[in-house]
């Protein structure tokens, strides 16, 4: 690790460990000095009644930070809990006494940190209620008119600043993330670095024979998956059309010749797509379209060399994508609709594209004869490159592949896969 590196985590190191400290320790201090400031100010803008409230407010506020401090590392919603708990609590002692805004200003600190990101403007928010209320000129709740104009005028410059800040502030903390992230991999990488060095020449022999031998296996799966998504379809396209030119050469030239047209298409096609596979390229459909524009010429052009009625459907927002995730669900798409041509004998077909936030998913349906998933035998990385092959390549980017079907029930295949956008 270099020097500027080292310096860069020992940064990092020191700025964390000082809002620990401030976290653990400071609503103590801010608590206490509120309240000493309250105590000082209590017969000039306190009744007998808001002296007991703060009383019985800032004991609970102490037994709430003593417990917090025990499951201050729990999960789930005990974190939500504690911040909505305190900020009720700021918010009755500011009530009392416009002082304790001093307490309540934590919520600016650690919402972003306690909340989930949903939540995280409305926690901010409601801090700068406490906020403007505290310095409206007669606390919460406002007595005046004019109190009640100073009260939305300094509320809207808090939610204003806090927005503005927040955004800020999630910005550097991204920025620090990511430092933080590439100083982990650099220190991973530099440990492995070491380590492989210290291991003997037997076992670093060892170790690249082991990863050549991964990559070549890996490479065969690859190239026997897209040799039966390209050529495999392409014969059997082929193949077809070249039946219905038989069956239809004396009885009606014009659409043998039709037929003929399209077997040659197809041919062309495929020997286009095998050479992409060849060489790992995108395929074809996707070098000038993007994923939904593909998938739509795809289940049109299946469509017309089936004779099956197919649609395409697409929902949510459109995004670009990876490559690696278009073209895994373009291949999964040709594999389900190839499938349900060849065996399904079906009289309609969908194929439905969603967006859904940070993942994509693909369901292509169709009402065919169905099958019983049981009977299937299980992928073993060489032949039958259907339901199996399909799950193989969504599982290579984190994906999965779910299938409803049964006798006479026609089939739904789901792939869902994380959405990688690109860069």
């Amino acid at each position: 690790m270099s020097a500027g590196e080292r310096e860069a985590v020992i940064r990092v190191a020191t700025a964390e460990q000082w809002w620990e400290r401030f976290f653990r320790y400071g609503p103590y201090g801010l608590l206490a000095l509120a309240t000493a400031i309250s105590a000082t100010t209590g017969d000039l803008i306190m009744s007998r009644r808001d002296v007991y409230a703060i009383v019985v407010l800032v004991s609970v506020a102490l037994v709430l930070q003593l417990w917090w401090g025990r499951v201050r590392t729990a999960s789930g919603r005990t974190p939500q809990f504690y911040f909505v708990v305190r900020t009720l609590l700021a918010f009755g002692l500011t009530w009392c006494n416009p002082f304790f805004a001093i307490f309540a200003t934590l919520g600016y600190f650690d919402a972003a940190r306690l909340l989930p990101q949903r939540a995280t403007r409305a926690g901010l928010l409601a801090t700068a209620v406490i906020m403007a209320g505290s310095q409206s000129g007669s606390g919460l709740p406002p007595v005046s008119l004019m109190n009640w104009i100073a009260f939305v005028i300094l509320f809207a410059l808090h939610g204003t600043l806090t927005m503005v800040f927040a955004q800020i502030g999630n910005r550097e903390a991204e920025q620090a993330r990511t430092q933080s992230d590439t100083i982990t991999e650099l220190e991973t990488a530099n440990a492995r670095l070491e380590q492989a060095m210290a291991e003997n020449a037997g076992l670093h022999a060892q170790l690249l024979l082991q990863a050549r031998e991964a990559g070549v296996a890996d490479e065969r799966r690859r190239m026997a998956a897209e040799i039966h998504d390209t050529i495999a379809q392409g014969l059997t396209g082929i193949i077809a059309q070249l039946q219905a030119v038989t069956a239809a050469a004396v009885t009606d030239p014009e659409l043998a010749g039709e037929h003929l047209v399209r077997a040659t298409d197809l041919a062309r096609h495929s020997l286009g797509e095998a050479r992409r596979s060849v060489h790992n390229l995108l395929p074809a459909a996707l070098e000038h379209d993007d994923l939904p524009s593909a998938l739509k010429k795809t289940v049109a052009i299946w469509s017309q060399r089936t004779g099956v009625r197919a649609g395409f459907t697409v929902t949510g927002t459109a995004e670009p994508l990876h490559d690696e995730v278009g073209a895994t669900l373009l291949r999964i798409a040709e594999e389900a609709l190839a499938n349900a041509g060849r065996h399904a004998a079906a009289s309609r077909a969908g194929v439905t594209l969603s967006y859904m936030g940070d993942e994509i998913t693909l369901d292509v349906r169709d009402d065919g004869r169905g099958f019983d998933p049981a009977a299937l035998p299980s992928y073993r990385g060489a032949g039958g490159f259907g339901l199996g092959g399909m799950r193989a390549r969504a599982e290579r980017i984190a994906g999965t592949v779910e299938v409803e079907t049964g006798p006479g029930l026609g089939t739904a295949v789901c792939a869902r896969v994380p959405l990688v956008r690109d860069d």
